[in-house]
């Protein structure tokens, strides 16, 4: 599939299901062709891509390890083929493990990181490289960034580390291309977690209750229309981040 010649293109990563199927979907309402990235969830990831197909837009769907740069760049390699026009980078995929200092081992650690981390600067590096001048790259961080959540301490190192790389891209690669982060709170409850316990977490919440998918894509709308914004982190997680 080749891409129209005046078709934006919109590179989203861990797009198959959960917030970045509904980043990819967005996009796809705002009229962008979607390259839509996933690692194991085939299935999940081709349903998504007949789900933009049928908004008709153009969509395509792109398989790689994000834990293996020469992947990385073999995606980006091969969403070359859409054509030339890439205009947004969203940095969906993320893992979280569930650990305990001082219990954390090398692999999930490296992993964690690698994923969470290393994957948003490579993808942003190829990125900026195919963007010209109005580029957009978004991260999608988490609420946890700035919390001591104990039962996850490398995910929580590996998202402050992403808002960090967040303002160096920013002043990195101003004027032509801005970079932010959005920090979303609880969005989807983890399939591994009770309902009871999901419960008792968004009571906690001052809004008391989850976002809507919609409440944290609509940040991404009005970060393409602003086009002044960039090095920063846009918490939507309903006063989480107070408490």
């Amino acid at each position: 599939m080749v891409i129209g010649e005046k078709t934006r293109l919109a590179v989203v990563t861990g797009a198959a299901h959960r917030l970045g199927r509904d980043v990819a979907l967005s996009l796809a309402r705002l009229g962008f062709a979607i390259a839509l990235h996933y690692y194991k969830s085939t299935g999940a990831a081709e349903s998504t891509r007949r789900e933009i197909l049928s908004l008709g837009v153009e969509a395509e769907v792109f398989q790689a390890d994000l834990k293996d740069p020469s992947q990385i760049e073999k995606l980006f390699r091969d969403i070359d083929s859409l054509g030339d026009r890439l205009r947004v980078l969203i940095n969906s995929a993320a893992v979280m493990y569930t650990e305990r200092l001082p219990n954390v081992s090398a692999e999930d650690f490296d992993s964690e990181i690698a994923v969470n981390l290393r994957a948003p600067l490579l993808c942003a590096q190829y990125a900026a490289s195919r963007m010209d001048a109005g580029g957009l790259i978004i991260n999608i961080s988490d609420v946890g960034a700035n919390k001591t959540w104990s039962g996850y301490p490398t995910y929580v190192m590996s998202k402050a580390g992403l808002e960090s790389l967040t303002r160096l891209l920013a002043r990195s690669l101003a004027p032509n291309i801005r970079v932010n982060a959005i920090a979303p709170g609880f969005v989807y409850p983890s399939k591994t977690l009770p309902e009871d316990e999901w419960e008792k977490l968004l009571a906690k919440v001052p809004m008391r209750r989850a976002a809507r998918p919609e409440e944290i894509t609509g940040v991404i709308d009005f970060l393409l229309k602003n086009e002044y914004i960039t090095g920063q982190t846009i918490v939507v997680d309903g006063g989480y981040s107070l408490v």
